[in-house]
Parts: C-alpha cells; structure tokens; sequence
C-alpha cells in the first residue's frame, strides 16, 4: 500500500510540473483555461481597423490631406549700405549683395479648384511660393490675392484631383472643446498637434487690424503659420496665425483666425480680387476715465471719438471729437474691436444708422461709409 502511494505522488508530481511547464511555453495546447495570470492582464488585442478610443486618428487622416507646406523665396537685391564692409559688417549683412532670402508656412486647401488659404505674412513679397502637398506632389503657386487687415492671403494652384477640407462652423466653438493643429513646424514635416480651445474673441493683441481670435493650447510653433485647426472630426475651425513666445517656440497659447472670418476673405478675394470693408474715418478710442472727463462725456459705455478726418464720411455726417458711438446699425459697441468689426461690416456708399451720444445727448446720425483704405504692407 505504501508503494502504490508512493507511485500516486510521485505520478501526480511529475503530470504537474508538465503541466506547468506546458501552460507556461504553450498555453494554447491547454485551451482558455491554461491562460497564464499575465495574459489576464492584457487588453484585448484590436481588431484591424479598429480605431482605440479617444484616438484622434481618423481626424487627423481626414484634416493632414488638404494641409499643404509652403516654401517661399524672394530674389537678391543689392545691400542698402552700398559697398562698405564695415557698415555690412556691423549690420550683420555678409560681404556683396544681400542673399536671397527664404521662408516657410503651411496653407489649407479650401477648393477642389486648387484655392489655398494661408497666412499673409507667410508669402508677403515672396517672388517664388512652393507647395507641397502631404502626397508629396509639388507645384508652384500664384497670389490671388491678400488681406493684410486680416493676415490672410489666397493661393491658388493648378493640380487634379485635389484632397479639400470641409468648413466648420467656428461660431459654434466652445471654451474646452478639444482641437487639433495640422502645419509644418520648423520645416520638420507635417506635424499633427492636440488640445483644446482655450478662450474665445481675443482681441487688442497688436497682430492684426481685425482681431477675433481662437486661443488653443494645441502646441504651434514656426512654419504652423497658415496652416489648420481642425475640430475632432477633422474640419476647419481657423488657420493659425500667431502664437506667444519668449523663445520662440510653443508656450501653449496659440492664436487661430476664425474659418468664419476666413471664409469672408476668401469669398471677397475670389469674388472681388479684393476684400471690401467699409470706413468712416475717424480715430476710436477705447472710453476710459480720463477721455471721460477730458470731453466730458456721459455715456455708460461705448467707444469715444478723439479724431476725425476732415472729409471724411464720419465729418460729413456730423460726427465731432467726443461722440460717443454706442450703436452701428442696431448693434451696440462695447470696444475699439467691435466698432472696427461693425464698420468694416458695412457696405460702402450704403448709408447706416449711428447711435451717438454726445455729452448728455443721444443723437442719430446717417453715415454713408467709404471703402476702407488699404494698409501699406510690412514685414513681420
């Protein structure tokens, strides 16, 4: 009896140790059962296709197409200190003529008919603007036109079968939706980005005339310039424009044009060969405390009138330095933003009505505003 026992155990002790050497090695001879501990641990695999949740994947697959990267060069031209080497010398200007020089940017296709949405600053007084698509076709593009105002411009480039980004609605847009950045940073290759939107209609930052931006943390860095923010679904809310730096690289606040805004200036440029904004000739002035009491207005709020061009629409209709405009056409004006925003709304030779209050009257005026002159173009 002790013999058969002994057999049992050690029997049973070698079945065992083949069994857990087996599981271990091959634990698909064992069936589901002999799954090892670590194996319960594991997510299961995905299936081909299959898109892992909260991935931005297919947004970016959709949006990355129609993002283009954009090269521009501009032509040598002779130094403006002449040939003396140490004024190049000092000025940092090598020996000669100044070389030709070279930019980078990004631009989204907006049109199956080759029309490319971008930064003015990107190709402003660029003699040789190339764009390469993300299917790494390249081709050389002509200027329709720009809208310094705005820091826009439209390209326009002869190719078939186009990818096109599809317009959002940036009116819709929410502080903490979640977005994405598509450009061409530091000329590395297209580079996709993500975050969320983080405040809405900044304006007085100095950058453009006409200021309504998106702010996102979604990282934007040089070369991102003209190229697209995109909601999660892979459609255009703005075209990046600007970020904020002491370094020169991202710091999280980034500045995006409104595809609102966007779509205005392309329909003009396309329509028109330019934008048309309408003007009225006077200089706004936010109305603080001081120009309060210096034109003794008595307005609650509004945007107060220091200047007025003599002439000009505003003169014409009566208009004198310390209005205060509260109204345009039924919509009320908060700030220096709004008022520009309203004015540049309306048609020019279209007369619109004005609310104004001066000192403890409110007073209705009639103006007929002119076409908005165009700024004299610089390098930024």
């Amino acid at each position: 009896m002790k013999r058969f026992w002994l057999l049992f155990s050690q029997s049973t002790t070698v079945l065992l140790a083949a069994y857990f050497v087996i599981s271990t090695l091959k634990p698909a001879w064992v069936g589901p059962r002999g799954t090892n501990e670590l194996a319960l641990l594991q997510a299961p695999a995905l299936r081909s296709g299959e898109v892992p949740t909260g991935s931005f994947r297919l947004a970016a697959q959709k949006a990355s197409k129609a993002v283009v990267s954009i090269n521009v060069s501009k032509a040598s031209r002779p130094s403006p200190l002449g040939a003396n080497q140490w004024h190049r010398f000092f000025n940092g200007e090598p020996d000669g003529d100044t070389e030709g020089a070279s930019g980078m940017g990004s631009g989204v296709i907006v049109s199956a008919s080759g029309y490319v949405l971008t930064n003015n600053h990107v190709v402003e007084g660029a003699d040789v603007i190339e764009v390469i698509l993300n299917d790494r076709r390249r081709t050389r593009a002509k200027v329709v036109g720009t809208d310094p105002d705005s820091d826009l411009a439209v390209l326009k480039i002869e190719l078939d079968r186009l990818p096109v980004m599809v317009l959002s609605d940036s009116d819709d847009l929410q502080v903490g939706d979640q977005v994405l950045a598509i450009g061409n940073p530091f000329g590395v290759g297209q580079t996709v980005t993500a975050g969320i939107v983080s405040a809405l209609g900044r304006n007085q930052l100095g950058i453009n005339t006409f200021e309504n931006f998106i702010q996102t943390d979604a990282a934007i860095n040089p070369g991102n310039s003209g190229g697209a923010l995109v909601d999660a679904n892979g459609n255009l809310l703005g075209i990046n424009t600007a970020i904020y730096s002491r370094s020169g690289g991202s710091l999280g606040i980034g500045f995006a044009i409104p595809v609102s805004t966007a779509k205005q200036v392309l329909d003009g440029i396309i329509k028109e060969g330019h934008v048309t904004r309408g003007w009225i000739g006077v200089e706004p002035n936010d109305l603080s405390p001081e120009l309060r009491e210096t034109f003794s207005a008595s307005a609650p709020n509004g945007v107060i009138i220091t200047g007025v061009l003599q002439g000009g629409p505003a003169a014409q209709a009566g208009i004198v330095p310390g209005d205060v405009i509260v109204e345009i056409a039924g919509a009320q004006v908060g700030d220096v933003s709004e008022l520009l925003a309203h004015v540049a709304a309306l048609k020019p030779g279209v007369a619109a009505p004005f609310s104004v209050q001066r000192k403890n009257k409110t007073l209705q005026f009639k103006i007929t505003p002119g076409l908005r002159p165009r700024p004299p173009s610089s390098d930024r």
